[in-house]
């Protein structure tokens, strides 16, 4: 134990002497936090919408009104008037949908007859298109029901409400996911390089010729590493709190137990890498291609689970950030506490313990040749 100790105070002092590794260890993890935090929006807000209303009548004028009122639409800086035709500003990207209004809107509609109203949407990222045409049908049923146009006739009225977030805050969504991010991209980035560096500088050479044993080795550089991961989460974990006004929706325990398994699974993460690399450029391209790219595209940060094609879904099953975003969502939003998130703490140990035993098992084979 005496030993661990000692490695793990040595690597504490190269720690604190590196300005460089200082930075790394908190001023990029702060900006990746505020960065992700204010950047990523999955709601759609601000399209711009083009009015063609030739009726310019009461009941046109309402229904414009009631589709700008939803808060998703904004006026493009350029409308169509006169001949205009309302593609060309979909053409030009001023508008991401038009809307036209026939002469005669109103007559029609108190004469009991139908009056079609084309729609013009730019399908040039599908996904936005099925929200805009979801917003305009939904708010013409609203508008035709609350001008008693079109009267009630559903038979199943379903009245919604919506359990933990009801405020439908993004940050709730958004920035738990990025503590999951950095957390497991920063760790064991400092970690593999620590351990790469001792390769760089024949220090290696030197552990190996006395009788510390590999895990004794692993386990002081994963302890001091780890100390520093700590630091890293309650930095940004009190930044999270201070701008997005994130709160603890339950108990703190299964965030606190979940948080330390899982930087010392990202630290377990850095020893492997640390093992396998052969300098500092190969251990930083590893834990930027294979740490940053799966905790971001198959953890479930952004795109749900269920969207990822097999066989890469089975992948994601051994991504350890998949498991603490669940830790993380639930402890801010849902607040189930262990009940909830009891498989995910561990799946967490389960894969942290698979880590830290093949970096063992590769630098014992290194010790050997």
């Amino acid at each position: 134990m005496q030993r661990i100790f000692s490695q793990c105070i040595k690597e504490l002092s190269q720690f604190r002497r590196n300005r460089l590794t200082l930075a790394l260890a908190f001023l990029l993890p702060l900006m990746t936090l505020i960065i992700f935090g204010f950047a990523i929006r999955l709601e759609v807000k601000n399209i711009p919408l083009a009015i063609q209303d030739l009726d310019n009548t009461p009941l046109s004028r309402a229904y414009i009104e009631r589709l700008f009122a939803t808060n998703k639409f904004i006026a493009p800086n350029e409308q169509v008037q006169g001949y205009k035709a309302p593609e060309v500003l979909i053409d030009r990207g001023l508008a991401k949908a038009a809307i036209i209004i026939p002469s005669g809107f109103n007559a029609q509609i108190k004469n009991g007859k139908a009056s079609p109203v084309q729609v013009l949407i730019d399908a040039t990222d599908t996904n936005n298109a099925r929200v805009i045409n979801n917003i305009i049908q939904a708010t013409t049923r609203a508008f035709l029901r609350s001008s008693k146009i079109q009267p009630i006739l559903d038979k199943i009225i379903p009245k919604t409400r919506i359990w933990f977030n009801p405020g439908r805050r993004e940050s709730l969504y958004i920035v738990p996911g990025v503590y999951a991010l950095i957390l497991w991209v920063y760790p064991s980035l400092l970690t593999a390089i620590a351990m790469v560096r001792e390769k760089e500088q024949g220090t290696m050479l030197q552990v190996y010729a006395s009788d510390l044993s590999a895990t004794e080795l692993l386990l002081g550089k994963g302890l001091a590493y780890l100390i520093v991961a700590i630091g890293q989460s309650l930095c940004i974990m009190i930044i999270g709190a201070v701008i997005w006004g994130l709160k603890l929706a339950g108990s703190a325990m299964p965030l606190i137990f979940g948080t330390l398994i899982f930087t010392a699974d990202a630290v377990a993460f850095g020893l492997l890498i640390g093992v396998r690399a052969s300098n500092q450029n190969a251990a930083i391209q590893v834990v930027s291609l294979i740490g940053f790219l799966t905790a971001l595209l198959l953890s479930g940060f952004i795109y749900p689970l269920s969207n990822i094609p097999f066989p890469l879904s089975l992948v994601s099953s051994i991504v350890p950030a998949r498991y603490y975003i669940d830790i993380t969502r639930d402890a801010y939003v849902r607040g189930t506490g262990w009940a909830g998130v009891w498989f995910s703490f561990g799946m967490l140990v389960i894969l942290g313990l698979f880590l830290f035993n093949m970096a063992r098992t590769g630098l014992k084979k290194m010790q050997l040749l």
